[in-house]
């Protein structure tokens, strides 16, 4: 277990270093094939929300981009805590169905969406709609991927400001959902501190070899395969959901 543990984070970690997402996605989709999904959501907190603060202060003018995103952080703050959706801790709900299905969905647009279109004309009503449901689907799921990685990337941001932008998403979306797990324990969970750290530390030297070959190897190439292993786990985690209930 351990093992598998360090090896997901460092390989999300360096994933998260070389693109400026993955890390909740990677993690996430792997570590559910060995713990439940409320339990890998409570271990990703920590890893996430560091790695997510690298990625925002990394590049300075974070006032400048708080006061542009300003209504999409209250509607993920809003959705995390008024969601339409059931979330980690229904122990009825196949958390694990939807996020497979919402990896799969955005590894298929990674693939296929090419020229997206320029919504920054609509953003003063956009944004908020997008963060409510992005942070409804986080405390669903313990992700924050659609709509809002799709959202920014369809502002026609430059490469680090999207990159940077994407890190406030994620970083407030790992804030609402520490909180939400926090207030709505598991209690057969158990949180270990241990096996925190064990994740933190592997994420934290993935995410800087990952920073370092960034620009050593082809993106299209590696977004190529990321996407296609986004996919891959996504079907798989359907899969898994289907048999179970079969």
């Amino acid at each position: 277990m351990a093992g598998f543990i360090i090896g997901v984070f460092a390989l999300a970690g360096m994933i998260k270093g070389m693109i400026g997402l993955g890390l909740p996605a990677i993690s996430m989709g792997l570590l559910t094939i060995v713990m439940s999904p409320f339990q890998a959501a409570s271990l990703l907190i920590v890893p996430s929300l560091l790695t997510n603060f690298w990625q925002l202060f990394a590049e300075g003018r974070v006032i400048r981009l708080i006061k542009r995103f300003w209504s999409l952080i209250l509607g993920i703050v809003v959705g995390s805590i008024w969601s339409i959706f059931p979330t980690l801790s229904d122990t009825q709900f196949p958390s694990e169905a939807l996020l497979g299905s919402m990896l799969a969905l955005y590894g298929i647009y990674g693939l296929f969406a090419k020229n997206l279109p320029n919504l920054s004309r609509h953003q003063h009503w956009l944004s908020p709609l997008v963060g409510y449901l992005g942070g409804a689907l986080t405390v669903s799921t313990g992700v924050v991927l659609i709509p809002v990685v799709p959202y920014l990337q369809s502002l026609q941001l430059q490469r680090d400001d999207l990159v940077q932008s994407l890190g406030l998403a994620f970083t407030v979306s790992n804030v609402c959902l520490a909180a939400f797990l926090y207030f709505n324990p598991v209690e057969h969970i158990q949180f270990s501190y241990q096996m925190v750290l064990m994740g933190l530390i592997p994420a934290l030297i993935g995410m800087w070899l990952g920073a370092k070959i960034r620009y050593r190897i082809s993106e299209v190439r590696f977004r190529r395969l990321f996407f296609m292993g986004l996919i891959a786990l996504g079907g798989y985690m359907l899969l898994r959901t289907v048999v179970k209930l079969i």
